[in-house]
Order: structure tokens, then C-alpha cells, then sequence
């Protein structure tokens, strides 16, 4: 059985690298995708250089979209629903880009895994059973981190990265939108669903979400261009106080909150610092190339 590993790129290098790095043992191609127009719709230039991962070049695939989706929806800042067209729109652009990912995978075997994460969700592949998959859906339950590789969001767990064998795969849009829970055998509407299953199987301890490992004006750009910038604008936010909110170790807004809460960007929940044995060994044993981004 070999191991695909796909991710839509945006422009994040150094956590690609590190990507490959962790799982380049287990994984036989590492399929990226990447689009030459942002979530929000900005045309952005192509980030992706082969040249940059020159040791893993014979395992990589990748695919550049560059074309906006042909049926995105007009937009009147003058409509009441502006911002939830935006949002649509980005839909949109994110599921190409997702489902473009299928080019990387047509020459997998039926119980080859394939696997799909952001390309900051990096699974742990090791407290995954490879001899006992049979045909489950596999969630990996993984610790969120922000801003630096040891500031970890205590009070909530990111399930990224979802796998399944080929033979199960509809589309790399279904899987990554799978819901973060198994159901239990009575739940008759799991039946009739394509996002809820009873037949999934979840990796604990799965990984590690290193989300914004950025500096304060790059965070910003993600926010306003990312799948949920139409929300982000309503924050009032700006890129000095994104800056204030990561010396002061605090998140920019609540997961657990809707997002038409007022509060939702005005949580400022704490970062904990955590011990370096929690994280994946590779980033542990290199940590000096990665000093700047330690707390």
C-alpha cells in the first residue's frame, strides 16, 4: 500500500518543507495544487518552485490552476448579501482547487491511502495501524497551534487531515468536508448523508495544525484573502493589531463561537506555551533552524 499526500498551496514554503520532511518516510508522492488567484479573488503570483524541495522532487506532483472558477457569483457591495456571496465565491475557488488534487492520484491503486490536509495540517502518520485500515474513513484528531510551533490552543482539537482508500474516495471535496465524528449504527440518516458516517476510525494524538506560523503582516494577508475573509472584514481588525494580539499570545477570534456572534473577534483567548516532546521529532531535532518561531 503506498501513501498520497495532497495539499492545496498557497504560499507557505517553510511549512511545506517541513511537511515533507516529517512524512517523507511513509509517503510515496506528495500530490500540490495551487491556484494563481486568492480564496477572496486576488490574482497572486505563482509561489510553488520545484527547485526549493530539491530533495523530495522525484516524489512530487504538481498542478497549477490558473483560471478563475467559471461560475462564481456576481458581487454588489450594495446587496445585504454581499459578503455571503463572497463567501460562496471562495467556496468555489477552494473546491477546484481541492478537487484538482484528483490529477495526482489516477495511477493510485484501489487500497493505496490518500490522504488531504491544508498544508499546515501535518498528520502523525506513526499512530496510524497501516495493516488495519480495511475500509474505514480515518479523521485525525490534532492538536492546534498559533503563531509560534509551541503556543498550543488548549481547548479545542482540529481534525485536518482526512484519509481514505482510493477505491473509497467520491472526491477530495467530500472528503475534506466528512464530519469530525463517528455515528453510531442507529443514526439511519447517516444512510442517506454524504458528510456523516458511522464507519470512521480516529487517529488520537494525529498530528499537528501549525496555523500562522507567520509574521503579523503576512497573518494579515492570509485573513483577508483566506475561504472566511468575508467574515474576517466584519472583525475590524487591522495588521497592528494582529501584531498585538501575537506578542500578547492571544487568538484572533473563538472557534466555538458562530460566526455572527459580535464576539467572535474580540476573544483573545491565551496561548500555552508547551514542552518541545509534544511535537514531531523532525521539527524537535532541527529546532535551531526553526528558532524564530519558537515562543
Amino acid at each position: 500500500m503506498k501513501i498520497f499526500d495532497c495539499v492545496p498551496y498557497f504560499d507557505e514554503n517553510m511549512m511545506l518543507d517541513l511537511r515533507f520532511n516529517i512524512l517523507n518516510e511513509y509517503v510515496s508522492k506528495f500530490v500540490i495544487v495551487e491556484q494563481l488567484y486568492t480564496h477572496s479573488g486576488e490574482k497572486k503570483k505563482q509561489n510553488f518552485d520545484i527547485n526549493n524541495f530539491k530533495k523530495f522532487k522525484d516524489k512530487i506532483e504538481y498542478f497549477l490552476i490558473e483560471d478563475e472558477p467559471k461560475d462564481l457569483h456576481n458581487i454588489d457591495i450594495n446587496d445585504t448579501n454581499h459578503l455571503g456571496l463572497k463567501r460562496l465565491n471562495s467556496l468555489k475557488r477552494i473546491n477546484i482547487q481541492y478537487n484538482k488534487l484528483k490529477q495526482g492520484v489516477l495511477n493510485a491503486d484501489d487500497n493505496d491511502l490518500i490522504m488531504v490536509s491544508d498544508c499546515d495540517e501535518i498528520p502523525n502518520i506513526n499512530n496510524l495501524d497501516l495493516k488495519n485500515l480495511n475500509n474505514e474513513i480515518i479523521l485525525f484528531k490534532q492538536k492546534i497551534f498559533y503563531y509560534k510551533f509551541n503556543l498550543l490552543h488548549e481547548n479545542i482539537d482540529w481534525y485536518g487531515t482526512k484519509a481514505c482508500k482510493k477505491k473509497k474516495l467520491k472526491s477530495f471535496e467530500w472528503l475534506k468536508y466528512i464530519k469530525n465524528k463517528k455515528y453510531p449504527f442507529w443514526r439511519l440518516d447517516t444512510l442517506l448523508s454524504n458528510n456523516k458516517y458511522i464507519n470512521i476510525n480516529t487517529v488520537n494524538e494525529g498530528g499537528w495544525h501549525f496555523t500562522n506560523i507567520k509574521d503579523y503582516k503576512d497573518v494579515y494577508y492570509k485573513l483577508t484573502n483566506y475561504g472566511e475573509h468575508n467574515e474576517f472584514e466584519t472583525s475590524g481588525l487591522s495588521s497592528d493589531d494582529i501584531n498585538n494580539l501575537i506578542k500578547n499570545k492571544e487568538l484572533y477570534f473563538n472557534h466555538k463561537l458562530d460566526k455572527t456572534d459580535p464576539n467572535k473577534y474580540s476573544s483573545k483567548i491565551k496561548l500555552k506555551k508547551i514542552q518541545d516532546d509534544v511535537l514531531p521529532n523532525f521539527l524537535i531535532k532541527n529546532k535551531s533552524n526553526y528558532s524564530k518561531w519558537f515562543d
